[in-house]
């Protein structure tokens, strides 16, 4: 792992929404905190309510994770584009992410409760 990523329990219960709709809830959720940029909190796969994700054309590529594939939230009041974004092969030194989703945090909601 790049010596500038850390993870580790984010602690606590954690919620994102979208255009007042509940998209995640974990109280397993993951940080990683990458140099000065912002914290970012990762949510098991299972805490996501994944049916209202939809694969994004869009794929980036960082050097320290890997392939990040992105997803658009579809909710009953909006489509919010590109707010979500996955690792689904994360390099070994941040593989602890793998099967985590993150999202924007300003696109939509992400908050400690």
């Amino acid at each position: 792992m790049a010596d500038h990523i850390r993870i580790h329990p984010a602690g606590g219960t954690w919620v994102v929404r979208a255009e007042g709709a509940v998209i995640a809830e974990s109280r397993a959720a993951l940080e990683l905190i990458e140099g000065r940029l912002p914290p970012v909190i990762y949510f098991p796969r299972a805490d996501v309510a994944m049916a209202l994700l939809e694969t994004s054309d869009r794929v980036t590529h960082c050097p320290w994770k890997g392939e990040t594939v992105y997803f658009h939230i579809g909710v009953p009041a909006a489509r919010v584009a590109d707010a979500a974004w996955s690792y689904e092969s994360p390099t070994p030194g941040v593989a602890a992410i793998a099967g985590h989703v993150a999202f924007d945090a300003s696109l939509v909601t992400v908050e400690r409760l």
